[in-house]
């Protein structure tokens, strides 16, 4: 049997009597492209940076490839994936080639100066930007063209492992279209292991293979995308088709 790329077993985490992950079990196999679902403060961004190890989980294992998160080389592991941020989190001082090959050009042995801007150039284009954007700084830039830049920069390395962190958040129904079919493309052509936090039902019907729904401090249900509609839990359909009746309270 296939070793999961992540894996997540009875993973729990609080801040003080606030406990968010109450046992989280996720397993995401490599080439797959989970999406997490749930509502606001469902700990869909804990869940991630307690695999990117930006928190530490409280109990529970994170595994990477079968080894525990904390056994991982980090160095290492950094290097293997890409993530597209909710607000973009684009350096305003920077240019947008600089932006898009920052990673590219850190560390170790940091690509020359004109290596790294042809890399950003390429990425760029290949998220629908011209070269003439490339000496833009992010101020200049739509919403939706600093979350192709964004992309881009996700990207600029060729990562095996990429995370979305409400990719469409803020934009219109059509440039969010356009970002997740550019989402769902780019993680087939790359071949990458894809894990997508939204609330974005389009988003979700878009670019995930399967499906994750946190409720509770818990995964209250996982499967694949096309069995999400009828899959009978009260709490996954209440959130998948918006309706205020249901099990899931509203928050006022």
């Amino acid at each position: 049997m296939s070793v999961p790329r992540i894996e997540l077993r009875g993973v729990k985490k609080a801040f003080g009597p606030a406990v968010v992950l109450a046992g989280v079990d996720l397993r995401v196999m490599r080439g797959e492209s989970l999406v997490i679902i749930g509502g606001s403060g469902t700990g869909k961004s804990v869940t991630l940076k307690c695999v990117l190890g930006i928190l530490r989980h409280d109990a529970g294992a994170i595994l990477i490839d079968g080894a525990p998160v904390e056994t991982v080389d980090r160095r290492a592991f950094l290097k293997q994936f890409g993530m597209l941020f909710q607000g973009g989190a684009l350096f305003d001082s920077l240019p947008v080639w600089r932006n898009v090959a920052f990673r590219l050009t850190q560390g170790r042995k940091p690509l020359a100066r004109a290596e790294a801007r042809a890399v950003a150039v390429a990425k760029l284009a290949r998220v629908g930007l011209g070269p003439e954007v490339a000496d833009l700084y992010p101020a200049e830039l739509s919403g939706g063209m600093q979350k192709r830049v964004g992309l881009a920069r996700a990207i600029a390395t060729d990562p095996s492992l990429i995370f979305f962190d409400e990719p469409t958040a803020g934009l219109d129904p059509i440039m969010a279209g356009v970002i997740n079919g550019m989402i769902r493309e780019l993680v087939s052509e790359i071949g990458a292991t894809a894990v997508t936090i939204t609330h974005d039902m389009t988003t979700v019907r878009t670019v995930a293979d399967h499906v994750a729904m946190l409720h509770g401090g818990v995964v209250r249900w996982s499967g694949p995308v096309e069995a999400m509609d009828g899959c009978g839990d009260p709490y996954v359909e209440q959130f998948v088709h918006g309706r205020a009746e249901g099990p899931i309270a509203a928050v006022r």
